[in-house]
């Protein structure tokens, strides 16, 4: 057997298995290969270094890192900035309130999204048309800070944890890609649902639903990601009640300010909370800038740890609709 009978006979082996051939590659094709993987790998990289320095300098001594030169391994190993972090007396109630403000947002969005999606997608629902385009044309102007200001004191939510969660609940651009998704299930299924006898509602929840995973996998991951980030809300619609604040609010407040500064009375001005005794007890050993790190390490470690138990549903998620049979 030739070389050409040879290739022909593993073609025809492959694909009675049901896998594609591939034939003879190129030294250009690995040289390509090797190229792309390369430039992927240093991209990897330089987006991962800069978590890396964070984590880094919080697990290094404070005043050691004063002196510079440590980029790859912490020098003086120590836990001390994670200790005095887990001190200040709004992390814990930043924590409660960013974990259950997501799970809510993610559980109530991604409900309430899927069930006006799957609205839209009724031919036979008075004015269809005329929703979409009011939910569209809404999605043109804002009103801004002052009148969303305004609205939620009207509502009476202003400095309350439902002005964390209210605000979130519906998306768009989530109930256009719920509704893409929904027409892409064949409407026989829907048919043979209603020939034996099933309302809407149980259309939605035994065949909607189930079919649509990957799809709220993908929405509740932007939902998610949104909530948890999101600092706007509580620096500005929950300002006069600090144990509302998220964990994004109070990293972006430990961040942005002198932190623990020598001034106690500080904290009554809008600066962090801190004891005098506190701040003494650290003197020895930790440093502003190395609290900082541990606390942007603690407060964007959670969200880190969720993204790649969804990132399975997520480009299957969000290609939905982009392809055309």
């Amino acid at each position: 057997m030739n070389a050409r009978e040879e290739a022909r006979a593993n073609r025809e082996a492959r694909e009675a298995q049901g896998r594609p051939y591939i034939g003879r590659r190129s030294a250009m094709y690995y040289f390509g290969q090797s190229i792309n993987y390369t430039i992927l790998v240093l991209l990897g990289l330089a987006t991962l270094f800069p978590f890396w320095y964070c984590l880094v300098i919080s697990l290094n001594e404070g005043r050691d890192a004063l002196a510079g030169g440590i980029y790859v391994f912490p020098r003086v190993f120590t836990f001390d900035n994670y200790v005095k972090a887990f001190q200040h007396p709004l992390i814990m109630s930043a924590f409660r309130i960013s974990v259950s403000r997501t799970l809510i947002q993610v559980l109530f969005g991604c409900f309430f999204t899927s069930l006006l999606a799957y609205a839209m997608t009724r031919s036979s629902l008075p004015g269809r048309s005329f929703f979409i385009f009011y939910f569209y044309f809404t999605t043109l102007f804002s009103g801004g800070l002052i009148p969303n200001y305004i609205m939620y004191r009207q509502m009476g939510i202003l400095n309350t944890f439902w002005v964390l969660i209210l605000p979130g609940l519906y998306s768009f651009f989530n109930m256009l890609l719920l509704r893409t998704f929904f027409y892409t299930i064949p409407e026989s299924l829907q048919e043979s649902a209603r020939i034996d006898g099933a309302s809407e509602i149980g259309i939605y929840f035994r065949i909607m639903l189930p079919l649509s995973v990957p799809v709220m996998a993908t929405i509740a991951l932007f939902i998610g990601v949104g909530a948890w980030n999101d600092w706007f809300a509580g620096q500005y619609f929950v300002s006069r009640n600090r144990d509302v604040w998220p964990a994004a609010t109070l990293l972006r407040d430990l961040l942005s300010q002198a932190v623990f500064e020598t001034n106690p009375q500080a904290a009554g001005a809008g600066n962090n909370v801190m004891s005098e005794e506190m701040m003494q007890s650290q003197a020895a050993t930790t440093t502003p800038e190395s609290l900082r790190m541990a606390f942007l390490i603690i407060l964007t470690t959670p969200i880190m740890f969720v993204y790649p138990f969804l990132q399975k549903y997520f480009v299957s998620g969000i290609m939905i609709g982009s392809i055309k049979e």
